[in-house]
């Protein structure tokens, strides 16, 4: 060891990190560029870090130690193409480096690949299922992807794990909060930042900046699309059984019998937004030339492809997936899909863009009293009928039938509700 090597660590016991640092600047030799790197990372001057320990790696370019900290501080620097390059590197060398498979987790998603950030994440995730501070990063890359159920499930396990004197407490709880967040949870998700406080009123992770965002949202006017995803994903396997067989759900065959009673043209093309598993499908494919449908969740999909009644299926967000199609449709069909929307004017707006003149849309929701939209208890939202007609009408779309129907049972009472028909004039 040399002499300035010796004397930077006689300087950092002496807890003199800053003249340990100066001491290091002026000697020379991997060894001290090396040990100078991951102080100056410590301290925050990322830039700096990352000179130093590129001069330590061209001398030792196996040192995995020193790689882990260069793709660190090259990430905090802002240098994500030299990180992935850093990143590549120390995984090929260290497959099994948990901190370095998290961190290119976050680089592969920043670039682009989400496929590749959830893979790392996964891998990270198993190779240090009780590091709270790879979990948390890990975590929130996932958020990021819009998995924010898996994060929620692998921070909550390591949370309760996590020894009470764990540095990474404040920001697993952050964490936490900011998942629940992105799952329309915000009552979860202050509760989450609150912990982060009590833990540590220093507040290193920002939880107070959060609760105070979180106070100042307005009204909620949608749903978030993970948690909708999240929801029938988890949902999908028994959907099925638990609507049709326990809560007696008609709309597939109350919107059938609807377009029958108004005379609707058969023989179009139809696209069914929110298709679900397909059960409305089933119910207009003999209606229909061609059918389409997609949902936001990838798992209703697939149960909707094995039914083989539609002519093309795809994962969509409502609205995206209606204003990229413009004048496609002759008809398009909604069945409890409104339940996930509060303000219907997005939605109305893209209906009368996918629709050809002379288009039909057929939808039920849930019924409020009053004259706007209201989120209830079971994070489903009910519309009145002023809002319905307005929203339409904004649209540019005529609403030729509108009557209380209910789709659904809930507790042995049926869900007051809606049931619809608007036209696209010619």
């Amino acid at each position: 060891m040399s002499d300035a090597i010796t004397r930077a660590y006689e300087l950092l016991d002496a807890q003199d990190r800053e003249g340990a640092i100066a001491c290091l600047r002026i000697a020379d030799g991997a060894e001290a560029a090396g040990l100078l790197g991951e102080l100056l990372l410590e301290a925050g001057q990322a830039a700096e870090a990352a000179d130093a320990l590129s001069r330590a790696l061209s001398a030792d370019p196996d040192h995995s130690l020193w790689l882990r900290a260069l793709v660190s501080a090259l990430m905090q620097a802002g240098r994500r193409e030299e990180a992935l390059a850093a990143g590549h590197t120390l995984l090929t060398l260290r497959p099994g480096d948990a901190a370095g498979q998290a961190a290119m987790a976050r680089l592969t998603l920043d670039a682009g690949d989400r496929e590749a950030a959830l893979a790392h994440a996964r891998e990270a995730r198993f190779l240090a299922p009780s590091d709270l501070s790879i979990v948390t990063a890990t975590a929130l890359v996932l958020v990021d992807a819009d998995e924010a159920l898996a994060a929620v499930e692998m921070l909550d396990a390591a949370l309760r794990h996590a020894h009470p004197a764990d540095p990474a407490q404040p920001a697993g709880w952050v964490a936490l909060g900011k998942a629940w967040q992105h799952l329309g949870e915000p009552e979860k998700a202050a509760k989450a930042w609150q912990s982060a406080l009590d833990l540590d009123p220093a507040d290193p992770a920002g939880a107070a900046l959060l609760l105070t965002g979180l106070t100042q949202v307005g009204r909620q006017t949608s749903l978030p699309p993970s948690f909708v995803r999240a929801l029938f994903d988890t949902y999908a396997d028994r959907f099925d059984r638990e609507l049709v067989g326990k809560l007696r759900y008609d709309a597939p065959q109350a919107l059938r019998h609807l377009l029958m009673e108004h005379g609707v043209p058969a023989g179009g093309r139809v696209l069914d937004a929110g298709c679900g598993t397909g059960l409305a499908g089933v119910a207009v494919r003999d209606r229909a030339h061609y059918l389409a449908g997609f949902d936001l969740s990838p798992r209703m999909v697939e149960k909707a492809q094995a039914r083989t009644v539609y002519d093309l299926l795809w994962v969509g967000d409502l609205v995206d997936s209606m204003v990229t199609r413009p004048q496609a449709f002759n008809m398009v069909l909604a069945a409890d899909v409104l339940v996930y929307v509060g303000d219907l004017n997005p939605v109305m707006a893209a209906v009368a863009a996918t629709l050809t003149p002379a288009g039909y849309f057929a939808f039920t929701c849930e019924r409020s009293e009053g004259d706007g939209f209201d989120l209830h208890e079971g994070r489903r939202f009910a519309h009145g009928e002023r809002h319905i007609r307005e929203a339409a009408e904004a649209a540019g779309l005529v609403l030729i039938h509108l009557a209380h129907h209910s789709t659904r049972i809930d507790r042995g009472n049926p869900v007051p509700g809606w049931i619809a028909l608007a036209l696209k004039p010619v």
